[in-house]
Formats: C-alpha cells, structure tokens, sequence
C-alpha cells in the first residue's frame, strides 16, 4: 500500500508506532420484543448491570478516572434519561428499541449544544447506549472491546468512551485516533494523564485505518505504511523528543526561572490523593487545583468525616505548600443524582458551580467544614468556581465563617481558610476590581471558550478557540495587573498553562503562576526556561513604535 498521511488535531502529547486496530460502533441484536410489563423489566434488570459494570471499573481507577465514571453512573441513575424510554415501551416498543431511540434523541442534543465541553460529553452517552443494550441482548460490552486491543496498538475509533479506554492495557505503549472526539472530552483528559498519544477530529471512518501506523500526536499527523524514509524522519522526531522530555524531567525538582531570571511558581493540577502516589512535593510549588468532584461520584453524598480525610490527606502531602481546593463545580456536565437538576434546556448557562452550591447550602456548608477542619493541618485555600458577581463570593464568606465559628463553639479544631475565585466567567475578568478575593485563579479553558464563542472540538470554529486570542490574553492581563496592584496571587489552571506555544504569551500578561497537570510538569518548566521576558518587551516596544 502507498504511504497515506492525514491530519487532525492534538489531543494528548507523544509518539506512537504500531498496528492500528479499529474498535466499529457496537451492533447489538434486535430482541423478538414481549408484553409492555416484561420489556419494562428488562430494561430495569438491565440498567444497573450497566452501572455494575461502570462501578467496578471505578474501583480499580485512579480518582481522575473514577470521577468520570462517577458522571456516567450518575446519568445511568437519573430517572429523566430513562422516562423517554419507559413511556415508548409502554406504547408498545421493545425495550432495545425505546433505550436506543431515548439516547439516541439525548446523544443529538449534547451533539447540538452551544457548549463546547457539553457536546465532548456525547460520547459518555453513546457508551451508556451501548452498555445497556448489550445487557439486553445478553452480554457485556467490555468482553467484546478489550481482547482486540493487543498492547501497543493504534486504537482507532469514531469516539471512545472513558470507560473503554479504561478497560485497554496501555503500558506497553499505543496511542488513539479519534475521526470525531474533542480534546475536552474526558477520554482525551485520562490520555493526557497517562501520557496516551491522542488525535481527534481525522475526519476519516476509523474502518478505513489499517496496516502500520505512525502517530505524532505533536503536530497532530497520522502516517499510514509509511515508506522507509517517512519511518527514519518519524524515529529522528521521537528520539529527539524523548531526549528533551528526559532533559526535563531531570530538572523538575528545580524551581522555574525565566532565561532572563524571572521566577514563575508552577504548581500541579490533580483530581484527588491518588495521584499523588508516585509524586513528592519537591516537584512543584504546590497544588493549584483540586477538583472536589471525584468525591461526589459514589452513591449518595460524601458526609464531613470522608470529606475531611482526603482533603487532610491532600494538605499533608504538600508539606507545607499551599493547596488550593476548588468547591464541588458540578451541573452542567457533570450531574450528581440527589443534587443537580434535571430539564435545565442550557445546564452550562445554568446551576453549576458556585450558583449551585449556594442554592445547595446544607450540602455546601459539610464541605466547607471539612475544608476549615483540613485547613488545621497545612496551607489549604478555598476556590470557588464559575463566580460571576461579588454576591456569590460574599455569600460564601458569611457560610464559611458561619461554619468555622460553628466548629469552634463545638470545640472542633478549625482553621478559616483564604478564599479566593476562579476567574473563567468574563464578567468576572472585566470586573475583577469588585470582587475582595484573597486570590484569582484563570480557568483559560471555559474563559477562552466564551470569549471567542467559538468550541475546540469544532473543526471549521477549532482555530478561533485560541488562548492566545488578543482579546483573552487582554483580560488575563487586566486580572494580573489588578493582583499585582493589590497584592493578591494570580494564578492561571487552565490547559493553556501546559503548552509551551503559549507559556511565553501567559508570562508576558504579567503572570508568574501556573498550575498544570503532573504529566505537563517538566516540559512546562524547561518551556519557562526558554523564555526571556526582557526580549519579549523590547521586540513588543519596537513594534508599537
């Protein structure tokens, strides 16, 4: 076969060599069909083998992977995504027939979202889909996905759920190419996490990948039975990659420094204490980001004592650095059964986050004292996300201090932590000034999305979606220069803060502190360290003269 090239977008950094496997939408039997009564209990006996399947892969997951899981599981139990379904069966549809046509119609409606992030999460339905209808044909899907894949294969794939990706042995190397997929999907997050070289949007049928496969998930290239020369140049990019990386990683316990001696903290971004296994505390300068969510992924909601010792856990780790913990920032995407609402027709311009939590506060007010109780124990920070207005962040206050000094009266041990915002609504950014947070953390992700109306995983819009947007590097500049006049941190979380194409543009804003996945460490510190600031001035002075 002639050498084939195609292109994509990246999602998860690397290089990959090996044979493609293509993974085909599952097909599942029609079944004969039966009374209303006897299809409705079919697919009753048939949803919570689904949600079995899903709740033992989270068991033997990371907390990153387990809060992921935690969302499908979710919305497997909320009632809303099989009354669709229940009502057809009891028209007189079979049970596979009334699940397929009710996700189907739900998967259309993530697809069709204005969100960006919402349309990502389309492929969890699809997975749900079809782990249902497996159970009604008789059989799980995972015994049919992961005996394909022999370690160090190309999975090739229309989309692949995060339960799937789950199931395949990944330690001896692979990558996924996706023909549709987003690099904001949940799959593409646990690919980064565990270094998968990942390419979205090839916009080709995964059916028509085969033979050997080249991935540079660098630059997004996908090369088919390449010729003997393509395969050198290939393994010429990745040794010198490798090189680089190991470069790198051999200077990660050092601090972060500018070519022209800038200092810029870099702390890491993390989904609970499991990742921090493997990790020391001399590696960074702190955790920038705890996302809460993981906690709430279970059966029912985590009370104060659970709460407690894993954000205690968290502080203890840091030695003394400083962990930021973000509040439950759940609606939107992430639904948790018995807590977020059901039927909003736009859940991102909806409840979520902070909105949520405020209108939750018996829920809020057991996690912000296990916040207050942890805090005794080391340099913890509350974060509150998706705020919009400085009453969302005074209402906060008066609970949390409310709590603390409820602690105290009980002669429980209580620290009052700093509070501070997550910066990733617009009105926030232009208005930074009305808001009295002890500190500001950017979520470039969701604030270049609104910016620029425009989502990454849209291949005719992907290019718009872009941190380095003057527009979005204007108000990260506004947030930066407004906390080095008042004294307070700002910090940037977002996946912009990991990619070196845009380090020197965030550090150019006035920033000097980053937080970004542990996977993203050692090639964000050598980035830094490529970078003069002064040079950057002088040419930007040049060109306004």
């Amino acid at each position: 076969m002639p050498e084939a090239r195609h292109r994509g977008r990246p999602a998860a950094p690397g290089f990959a060599a090996g044979p493609v496997v293509a993974l085909a939408t599952a097909v599942v039997g029609r079944r004969a069909g039966g009374d209303p009564a006897g299809e409705a209990a079919a697919l009753r006996a048939a949803m919570p083998k689904a949600a079995a399947e899903l709740a033992a892969l989270a068991a033997g997951a990371a907390d990153d992977a387990a809060g992921i899981l935690g969302f499908q599981i979710a919305l497997l139990e909320d009632d809303a995504l099989s009354a669709p379904a229940f009502a057809a069966i009891e028209g007189g549809a079979p049970a596979d027939v009334a699940w397929r046509e009710a996700l189907d119609n739900e998967i259309a409606g993530y697809r069709s979202a204005e969100d960006e992030t919402f349309r990502a999460r389309a492929a969890d339905l699809c997975d749900l889909r079809d782990r249902v209808l497996a159970w009604l044909d008789g059989g799980a899907v995972d015994t049919t996905v992961a005996p394909l894949v022999a370690p160090g294969s190309i999975v090739a794939a229309a989309d692949l759920p995060p339960s799937r990706f789950l199931a395949i042995d990944w330690r001896a190397g692979g990558a996924v190419l996706l023909s549709e997929g987003s690099r904001n999907s949940h799959v593409a997050m646990l690919a980064r996490a565990r270094g998968v070289p990942m390419i979205v949007g090839l916009g080709i049928d995964p059916c028509r990948l085969a033979g050997e496969a080249l991935v540079d998930a660098m630059g997004g290239e996908l090369v088919l039975d390449p010729a003997p020369a393509t395969r050198a140049a290939f393994e010429a990019r990745r040794r010198s990659h490798e090189v680089g990386a190991a470069e790198a990683a051999s200077h990660v316990g050092e601090p972060a420094v500018t070519a022209d001696g800038v200092a810029v903290a870099v702390h890491i971004n993390v989904a609970g204490p499991d990742e921090l296994a493997s990790l020391s505390p001399a590696i960074c300068d702190g955790i920038g980001l705890v996302r809460t969510e993981f906690l709430f992924a279970g059966e029912g909601l985590p009370d104060e004592e659970t709460q407690y010792r894993v954000y205690r856990r968290l502080t203890e780790w840091a030695a003394g650095k400083p962990v930021t913990i973000r509040t439950l920032d759940v609606g939107g995407d992430k639904p948790v059964a018995g807590l977020t609402a059901a039927g909003e027709s736009n859940p991102f311009l909806g409840v979520r986050g902070i909105r949520l939590s405020l209108a939750r506060p018996e829920v809020f007010a057991v996690q912000l004292r296990a916040l207050a109780r942890a805090a005794c124990h080391g340099a913890l920070r509350i974060m509150l996300p998706m705020v919009t207005v400085p009453e969302e962040l005074e209402a906060a206050r008066t609970l949390l201090d409310a709590e603390v000094a409820a602690l105290r009266t009980a002669g429980v041990p209580a620290t009052r932590p700093p509070l501070g915002i997550m910066v990733e609504v617009p009105a926030a950014a232009l208005a930074v000034e009305r808001f009295d947070a002890a500190f500001f953390s950017i979520g470039s992700n969701d604030l270049t999305q609104y910016v620029t109306a425009a989502g990454r995983d849209i291949a005719a819009v992907a290019d718009l979606a872009n941190p380095l947007n003057p527009a979005v590097l204007r108000l990260i500049r506004m947030v930066a220069e407004h906390g080095c006049a008042s004294g307070r941190e700002v910090s940037l979380c977002g996946d912009a803060g990991g990619d070196p194409e845009v380090i020197g543009a965030l550090l150019a804003t006035g920033l000097r502190s980053l937080s970004v996945a542990p996977a993203a460490l050692a090639a964000t510190k050598a980035a830094i360290g490529r970078i003069d600031l002064g040079r950057r001035a002088d040419s930007a002075a040049r060109k306004v003269r």
